[in-house]
């Protein structure tokens, strides 16, 4: 993994989450700087990066904080490589495969959602007259 360090700026551009939203994920322990410059500025590594991406993927799904923070809790154990007992992992896996069930009812939900916006957009733009060039 990358050692590189980067201030917030960096990360929020590529994340693109607001520098607000970066540092409310760290009140709540979602997500917290690896280091800290010496003048005192979060610095961020690609590990910390990963995490926010999953956090802004896991939002417009519905999933609360709770529910983030206990996924990442479950991936980070699972990525650890520490010596996990068989019923530990598999309690670990089982949690991780509750959140991507929950994540693909939500995309089949949010599909429907789209293609009913589409038609009523399609239904608005046929009432509109066509424009005609010239």
């Amino acid at each position: 993994m990358d050692d590189r360090h980067m201030q917030i700026g960096e990360v929020a551009a590529r994340t693109e989450l607001s520098l607000r939203t970066i540092r409310h994920y760290e009140e709540t322990g979602l997500v917290v700087p690896s280091a800290r410059s010496q003048g005192g500025f979060r610095l961020y590594t690609e590990s910390d990066v990963q995490r926010l991406m999953v956090i802004r993927r896991m939002k417009p799904l519905g999933f609360t904080l709770d529910q983030m923070r206990d996924l990442l809790d479950a991936t980070d154990r699972l990525d650890a490589g520490n010596a996990l007992d068989a019923g530990e992992r598999e309690g670990l896996l089982d949690r991780v495969r509750e959140y991507e069930r929950a994540a693909a009812e939500q995309v089949t939900r949010l599909r429907i959602q789209l293609s009913r916006a589409e038609d009523f957009a399609g239904t608005l733009r046929a009432r509109l007259p066509q424009d005609t060039p010239g």
